[in-house]
């Protein structure tokens, strides 16, 4: 659907949930909350302009590649989108080929696309997979997050948007996962959705080398929809004695309540 309000704004919904927000004619403007954190720590993680090898797992209208592209053009992007017949529609109405934008597509699950990557080929490996409103089990694991930390450079960084509400039950067993595999971690998410009171979206990255942190935070603190960076100890505290999720055990994200996400 065209934003009315924006000339070269679209929104893309899939099953009444919005899935992803494109300007074509600015691909820096970042609508979405969490996409806007996403592009914070992309632009925190190296000097501006400075190409990056990245890996975006799961694709909807690739507003994410879209804006690495346009703010580190010679970046090499790779898209895994398991919905050919979305990809095919979202290439069809918002293209996103263009001069600098070195974005390949590909229709195939996240996983096994993920599990093809020549180790340490990556800079970035951005994880954006629902299934409908929910993420999928397989995507949630030790396993699964051991393939990406193969992939990564040394110092290379994972992200993961996941979204959850009271208790954070899942949120909490997600962080103990990422904690069980990379050394650096840190939680993102606004403070009402931390402290349990609603559901939203949380952010979880990981890391084999330091994280940008203060320079993360001060870009999170300063947006328009200011978010919290939790790491180190109140992290630790914050899993607690949460076990890492395997793939035994593995089981998709909780459902969103009624009225969570609404399209106006």
């Amino acid at each position: 659907m065209p934003d009315i309000d924006h000339d070269g704004g679209w929104l893309l919904t899939l099953d009444d949930t919005p899935q992803s927000y494109v300007d074509l004619g600015d691909p820096t403007h970042l609508e979405f909350e969490y996409t806007r954190r996403i592009g914070h720590l992309v632009d925190a993680l190296a000097p501006a302009g400075q190409p990056l090898d990245a890996l975006h797992l799961g694709g909807g209208a690739l507003t994410l590649p879209r804006y690495l592209a346009a703010t580190r053009p010679g970046s090499r992007q790779r898209v895994a989108e398991v919905d050919g017949p979305l990809l095919a529609l979202v290439e069809e109405h918002l293209p996103w080929r263009g001069p600098g934008a070195d974005i390949t597509a590909t229709v195939g699950d996240a996983r096994a696309e993920l599990a093809a990557v020549p180790a340490g080929s990556l800079d970035l490996v951005v994880a954006d997979v629902f299934h409908g409103s929910r993420t999928p089990a397989h995507l949630t694991s030790v396993e699964f997050l051991r393939l990406a930390a193969a992939a990564l450079r040394p110092g290379g960084c994972y992200a993961a948007n996941l979204a959850d509400g009271p208790p954070l039950a899942f949120a909490r067993a997600q962080a103990a996962t990422v904690r069980a595999v990379f050394p650096e971690v840190c939680l993102i998410a606004e403070a009402p959705v931390l402290r349990g009171r609603r559901y939203g979206n949380i952010l979880l990255v990981g890391s084999t080398g330091p994280l940008p942190l203060a320079d993360l935070s001060r870009r999170l603190a300063a947006d328009i929809f200011p978010a919290r960076l939790t790491e180190g100890a109140d992290l630790a505290a914050f899993t607690g004695r949460t076990a890492p999720v395997t793939d035994a055990g593995a089981t998709d994200s909780p459902p969103p309540p009624d009225g969570a996400f609404s399209v106006g």
